[in-house]
């Protein structure tokens, strides 16, 4: 029998958000985060034209996507590394600073991924576990020391959709050594509303140690192709390339980033739509009585303890696929008018149970 690593023995592997099918046929998936939109049809032609080139090996470099990038942006190219979707980049990070004795820090829970990536890396995880809902960042700060080499703060949170304010955030990041990466992680950050929480790049050009990982898989919806990208400082961004996989952004991956970014305006009408409907849902969940965090995501957060999986069946019979973490809550994706209903009903159904 072959050795592997003993890691292996003892980590579980990333469990993605799962479709359900209702006796009646019906199937709603919330529970991935995605835009409920189709393709554009810009994107699709110019993927349909792509896949002439598929007999080629894509541009390693990522030259053209990275040039719009830093255009659309106002950075330089050198600030930024693309990897297959921002959970690789994030992957990239954590190969950038994993050496034994190493230690990162994040809060818990947040996206589930950190761990996963942590134990590949031979990294220490050290989670500081929320207060309430949110970052508990005066914790986070207290669990820095001489082994931290990266930290990495979710704005808004996966899974709890809540937001850190720009005071607090900087005042984070003051009390963060220069030595210590910060990884601020924005996957939703166009779905951002709350005028208070900060975009990252506002923070990172005078901050060396601070860097932003964005994503096309949510509001550009790209997530079956995955593109991910950073941008920070010349040497956080270099360190990060030199991790990726050759040929890792396949080329209809960069002809559909580069589609979508011409067509943003569009796209970001579609993530106005989104936002009203997270609205709408967050104020009819309220008003059956459940307790909603403020969320500047593409999804709610229900805290649920011990029923969490009562609820996720729950909903799985009327069709509706939601994220539960057992124990602790269910995250729900905002999908088109009709799907939201549907979990809305169901929602209210369980609450009038005995």
């Amino acid at each position: 029998m072959p050795r592997f690593r003993q890691i292996l023995d003892t980590m579980a592997g990333y469990k993605p958000g799962k479709a359900v099918v209702a006796p009646d046929g019906r199937s709603y998936k919330l529970s991935s985060n995605e835009s409920p939109y189709d393709p554009l049809p810009s994107v699709v032609e110019a993927i349909a034209e792509g896949a002439r080139q598929i007999n080629r090996y894509p541009d390693p470099g990522c030259v053209e996507l990275t040039e719009a990038i830093a255009g659309r942006f106002g950075v330089p190219a050198d600030h930024i590394a693309l990897g297959a979707g921002s959970v690789t980049v994030a992957q990239q990070l954590f190969e950038t600073v994993g050496e034994p004795g190493a230690e990162v820090v994040y809060a818990w829970r947040s996206f589930e991924a950190y761990p996963l990536l942590a134990d590949l890396a031979g990294v220490t995880s050290v989670r500081v576990p929320l207060a309430g809902e949110d970052h508990d960042l005066d914790a986070m700060a207290e669990a820095i020391n001489d082994r931290t080499r990266m930290v990495f703060v979710c704005n808004p949170n996966n899974p709890t959709g809540t937001s850190i304010r720009r005071g607090a955030l900087e005042a984070f990041l003051d009390r963060v050594p220069e030595r210590v990466l910060v990884v601020l992680d924005e996957a939703y950050r166009e779905y951002v509303r709350d005028e208070d929480v900060p975009d990252g790049l506002t923070l990172y050009r005078d901050r060396p140690n601070v860097c932003v990982l964005r994503t096309f898989s949510k509001a550009y919806g790209l997530a079956g192709l995955r593109v991910g990208y950073l941008i920070g400082q010349e040497p956080v961004a270099s360190a990060v390339r030199k991790t990726i996989i050759p040929f890792a952004v396949n080329h209809l991956a960069q002809v559909a980033a580069l589609a979508s970014l011409q067509a943003e305006d569009e796209l970001l009408e579609r993530v106005e739509r989104v936002v009203k409907e997270r609205t709408r849902v967050r104020e009819a969940l309220i008003a059956q009585g459940w307790t909603v965090p403020p969320t500047e995501a593409n999804f709610v957060w229900l805290r649920l303890g011990e029923r969490t999986m009562d609820f996720a069946s729950s909903c799985g019979l009327e069709g509706v696929a939601v994220r539960p973490f057992p124990g602790e809550g269910a995250r729900v994706s905002i999908g088109s008018p009709e799907s939201n209903d549907v979990f809305l009903a169901a929602a209210q159904e369980f609450l009038a149970r005995p």
